[in-house]
Parts: structure tokens; sequence; C-alpha cells
């Protein structure tokens, strides 16, 4: 068996990751298992720029915030600001601190030097404006939606006023409380001005969509798309601030189902521009449902993977990323009947894997699941090893952390 696992893997490069794939896939996913490593990252920026040199890629997106991922954005295509404040503001959950993150930036810039639109990277966070600890306020999506359409549609058109928005608002605080995220009676998200502020989102949103000609005419497909970001940002905080003030037993499934929820509209809002990479956890790439222990016990829901590939099909590929030590982490060498255990026995420092051929050739002998002593790295799941187009296996990643 050993030597028929060597024969599903390949070298770690773009060309190897496409031919385990029936044609080139709007949205390539490369999944992680933890976060924070560059050593993983560098990985994925070398397959970025090999996917931009051979396959015609022009987008990456990332799991960070969509709003924030905007500064980003503006750096690479026009040179917006300077790099060291994109990297301050344009990441969320810290990850601007990243070496590896840093050099992504940098290379897409300088690509992009000199080049016309057509041909520029573009860059995208598509995650929500959450973290662990709570939510962000509406408020900066809501008002840029609203400033968006007030300058170009007749005011009489408009749900309300910016001065109703702002009333409805109040202080920010009351929006992102960290006490909210375990007290339901803490959030703000059920409050009359919640929903008010609710159904006001979804009819500016639906002016946005009947004025569409119009609007792409007046301003650009570019700056169209970025108000429909805007709206969806805006219509899922106030949705995930509505649950986070639900003290059912249902609340952090409905939670965490309603953060993949706002990744997989992002994604299928980037599939129409053309072939992208996504990097994010595995968790939030795969096609099964994802589950988590919470301090109120187990929760799952559908991934954004799973969403999405339910929409595009074939158009839509997932390669994970599995490790086998994390050495500074307490991860040690895997067990040798786990799925990592097999990959580990291979010669290769890092390899690319066919998942289904391997799962052809392990048949019905199902490798054990492995258990990891550190809460922050996820081995993966050998019963997902079928449904995953391929996996990039890395033997060891050294202290590189962000």
């Amino acid at each position: 068996m050993a030597t028929d696992i060597k024969g599903t893997a390949r070298a770690v490069e773009a060309a190897a990751v496409m031919g385990l794939l029936p044609a080139r896939p709007r949205l390539l996913a490369l999944g992680e298992p933890t976060h924070g490593e560059d050593t993983l990252l560098d990985l994925r920026n070398e397959l970025f720029r090999q996917l931009v040199e051979q396959a015609g890629y022009r987008t990456i997106a990332l799991e960070t915030d969509c709003m924030a991922g905007l500064i980003v954005d503006d750096y690479v295509t026009s040179g917006t600001g300077t790099l060291d404040e994109v990297m301050e503001h344009g990441f969320s959950h810290g990850w601007g601190a990243s070496t590896a993150n840093r050099e992504l930036v940098r290379w897409m810039r300088a690509h992009n030097d000199g080049r016309p639109a057509s041909e520029q990277l573009r860059f995208s966070g598509f995650d929500g404006p959450l973290e662990i600890t709570g939510a962000a306020s509406p408020r900066k999506a809501l008002t840029a939606l609203h400033a968006y359409l007030a300058a170009r549609v007749d005011e009489d058109l408009l749900p309300c006023t910016a001065e109703t928005l702002d009333r409805l608002l109040g202080a920010d605080d009351r929006w992102t409380d960290p006490a909210a995220m375990t007290d339901p009676a803490r959030s703000v998200g059920q409050s009359p001005e919640a929903g008010q502020l609710r159904l006001l989102a979804d009819e500016l949103v639906a002016r946005l969509d009947t004025q569409t000609p119009h609007l792409i005419a007046a301003t650009s497909r570019d700056a169209w798309d970025r108000a429909r970001l805007y709206g969806r940002t805006a219509t899922g905080l106030l949705r995930y601030h509505h649950w986070m003030a639900d003290a059912s037993p249902a609340r952090m499934a409905r939670l965490c189902a309603l953060r993949d929820l706002m990744m997989a509209r992002n994604l299928l809002a980037l599939a129409g521009r053309g072939p992208a990479l996504l990097h994010a956890h595995n968790s939030h790439l795969q096609r099964e449902k994802s589950t988590m222990r919470m301090w109120e016990g187990p929760v799952e829901w559908w991934s954004a993977g799973a969403l999405v590939s339910a929409r595009l099909g074939e158009e839509y590929a997932f390669v994970a990323t599995a490790v086998g030590t994390i050495g500074h982490r307490g991860v040690g060498t895997p067990p040798p009947d786990t799925l990592e255990g097999l990959l580990y026995a291979l010669p290769e420092d890092r390899c690319v894997i066919d998942a289904p051929r391997l799962a052809t050739v392990l048949g019905d002998t199902r490798p054990a699941s492995r258990v990891s002593p550190w809460f922050g790295y996820a081995p993966l799941d050998p019963d997902h090893l079928s449904s995953t187009d391929g996996i990039v296996f890395v033997k060891d990643v050294p202290d590189s952390t962000i």
C-alpha cells in the first residue's frame, strides 16, 4: 500500500493542482488546518504567483474582513496609501503582522504597477467584519451604501435620510460590546432600532438592485460591485446581531452558519469576476458540514465551501492543506495509522496528493482520526477524503508564527 500511496503524490506546483481538476474552476479554494503559520502562507503565495502566470488567475480572496480588504485592493490596484498603513488597517484578526501577507501585498502592487486595469490583480477579503468576540457595528457598511445611492438617485426613491440612519444606529459601542457574545441580553440586535435598520437596509439594497443600469452607467461596474458589498455586509451584520440577542440553544449554531453564509455570498459575487484563488481555514472551504465544540456545547453548520459548491458544481474546487508536525505548538509526529501519518511516511517534505485516488487506494481501510493536542490545529477528517479534490501536505512546519 505504501507504494500505491506514493503514486498519489505530485510536486507542489500550480500545474499539479490544476491537473487534479476536470477544468479550470472559477473558484479554487486552498484550505489551511491552522492559522498564523507563515510557512503555509508562503506556499499559498507561490501557488498564487504560478496560477497568475500559468492559468490566468487575477484575484486572491482571504479569510479577512471584507470591508477592510477594500483598503488592500485600493493599494494593489492604484497605490493608495502606504504598505505599512495597508498592513495595519487592511487585515482583521491581526493578520496584517504576517511577513507572508506583507510579501503578498507587496508583490501584487509591484505586479500591477503600469498595467491596465484589465490585467491587474485584485485582492478581496471574504469574511464578514466579525471576530470571535463579537461583530462590528453595521454603521460603516450601511452609511456607505446610503451615500452611494444618495449621490446618484432621486431623494424620494430612498427610504430614509442619513440622519435617520445615524439616529437609529446610536453609539457604535452598543453594537461591539464583547459581553454580548456570551450574554444575549447584552446585545442590541433585537431592539426596536435594530429592527427598523433591518427594514431600511433591505429597502436600500432593493433600490440598488432596481437602479442597476443607471448606477453602472453613472459610476462603473467596480463601484456598483463595491456598493453591493456594502449591502451584503450591512444586511449580514444586522442579521448576525439579531441572532446574537437570541437566547435559544441553537444560538451559536445560527451564528456560525450566518458567518459562513456571509462568506459564501461574498465568494459567489467574486465568481463573476473571473478565476480566483481562495484561502481560509479548511473548515470554511470544505464541502461537508463544519463542527466545533464551544462553551455551549458542540455545534455544526454548513460551511461556506459547501454552500458555494452546491451552487457552482465543478466551477468550485477544494484543496485542503494537511501538516505532519507543528513542533512549536506541541503537535508532534502523527501516529502512523492516521491520514497524516500515512502521508508523513512519504519521502517528500511537501507534496500535492490526488485525494480521490488516495481514497480509492485506501478502499475500506479507514485511517484513524488524529487528535490534536493543540486547539488551534484541526486534523483532516478521513471521512472527507473522497469529497476533497486534493491535499497539499507539508511534513514539518517550523516556528514562523505571526
